[in-house]
C-alpha cells in the first residue's frame, strides 16, 4: 500500500489530506457535537494560506500555521452560538456557517478572487510534508483521547446529563473540541492551498461535507484509526475501480451503503470489537478450565 501511494504521489497526498479532514470531523463527533463545519474551516485555512502566499510571499510553514490559527479562531467563535443547540439544530447551524463562508468567498473578490478563486499559488508542499503533519496530528488526537479530556468527550457524547452530574463543563469541552477541529481543518486547508496551486470555493461545498462524514462513518467513530482508514478507503476506491468507467461511482455508493448497514460501527471499530470479544471468550475459557486442572 505504501509503495503504491509513493508511486502515485498526487493520490497519496490526497489520501493524507482527506485523512486530516476526517480527523477534524472526528474530534467534534467524539465530543457529541453534530457539526458539518469541517469544509468551512478548511476553506478558511485554504484562503488564509493562499492569500498570505500570493500577497506577501510568506513561506509555507508560516502560512499553514496561520491557516490553522485563523480556522481555530473561527471555530471558537462558532462554538458560542452553538452552545445552546443540540443534535440536528447543530447540524443546520454549521451547514449555514459553511454556506455563509462560501458566499463570502464568491463576493469578496478583492480578498478571495471571487468565482475564479486564488490561482498561481506555488506548489511548496509535497507528500512527505503532509505525511509528517498527519503523523503528528494523529499522535496528538490519540493522546487527547487517552487523557481526562478525551474521557470527558466520551461521557458527554454518551449522556450529557451524566456528564453534568460528574462536574464536567459541557460548554467548555464543546468549545475545546471545536477549537481543535478548527486547527486541524485549517491546517488541512492550508496544505491543500500550498499543494493544489489554487483555491476555489467550489472545493468546499456539499460534496466535501458528505465525503468527510463518510470517512468517519465508514472507518469508525471511536478509534483514531477509524477516520484515517475511511479516508484512505474512500479516496482509493474510485481510483481502483477506474476500469469500471462510468459505473465506478455506483459501485462506490453501493459499497458505502453495504458497509453502513452491515458494519454500523465502521470498519476499524467493528474489527476492534470482534477482537475484544475473542479475547474475552478466550479469557473465560481459560478461567473455566483452571479449577479442573487444579483438581487433577
Amino acid at each position: 500500500m505504501i509503495a503504491f501511494l509513493l508511486g502515485k504521489e498526487a493520490l497519496g497526498t490526497l489520501c493524507m489530506l482527506n485523512a486530516l479532514l476526517a480527523l477534524s470531523q472526528f474530534v467534534v463527533l467524539r465530543a457529541g457535537v453534530f457539526s458539518l463545519a469541517t469544509p468551512g474551516l478548511a476553506a478558511m485555512g485554504a484562503y488564509t494560506a493562499g492569500g498570505l502566499t500570493l500577497r506577501f510571499g510568506l513561506p509555507p510553514a508560516v502560512t499553514v500555521v496561520c491557516a490553522g490559527l485563523v480556522a481555530m479562531a473561527g471555530a471558537m467563535l462558532l462554538a458560542l452560538p452553538l452552545a445552546r443547540l443540540r443534535g440536528v439544530f447543530q447540524a443546520i447551524a454549521t451547514l449555514a456557517f459553511v454556506q455563509i463562508l462560501i458566499s463570502l468567498a464568491l463576493y469578496a473578490e478583492p480578498l478571495t478572487g471571487g468565482a475564479t478563486g486564488l490561482n498561481g499559488i506555488p506548489q511548496s508542499v509535497g507528500i512527505w510534508h503532509v505525511a509528517v503533519i498527519l503523523g503528528l496530528t494523529t499522535y496528538v488526537v490519540a493522546r487527547l483521547g487517552a487523557s481526562p479530556t478525551g474521557r470527558a468527550f466520551d461521557t458527554i457524547r454518551q449522556d450529557e446529563t451524566v456528564a453534568v452530574s460528574l462536574g464536567i463543563d459541557v460548554v467548555r469541552h464543546h468549545a475545546l473540541a471545536f477549537a481543535l477541529s478548527g486547527l486541524v481543518g485549517g491546517i488541512a486547508g492550508g496544505l491543500m492551498a500550498s499543494h493544489n496551486y489554487s483555491v476555489n470555493s467550489g472545493e468546499f461545498g456539499f460534496g466535501m461535507m458528505i465525503a468527510v462524514l463518510s470517512f468517519v462513518v465508514l472507518g469508525g467513530r471511536q478509534s483514531v484509526a477509524g477516520p484515517i482508514t475511511g479516508a484512505f478507503v474512500l479516496t482509493l476506491l474510485p481510483e481502483l475501480a477506474r476500469p469500471l468507467a462510468d459505473n465506478r461511482m455506483i459501485v462506490y455508493g453501493a459499497l458505502l451503503m453495504v458497509a453502513i448497514i452491515y458494519l454500523p460501527h465502521g470498519i476499524v471499530d467493528t474489527w476492534l470489537l470482534h477482537r475484544l470479544r475473542r479475547q474475552s471468550t478466550a479469557a473465560s475459557g481459560t478461567a473455566g478450565s483452571a479449577p479442573k486442572q487444579a483438581g487433577i
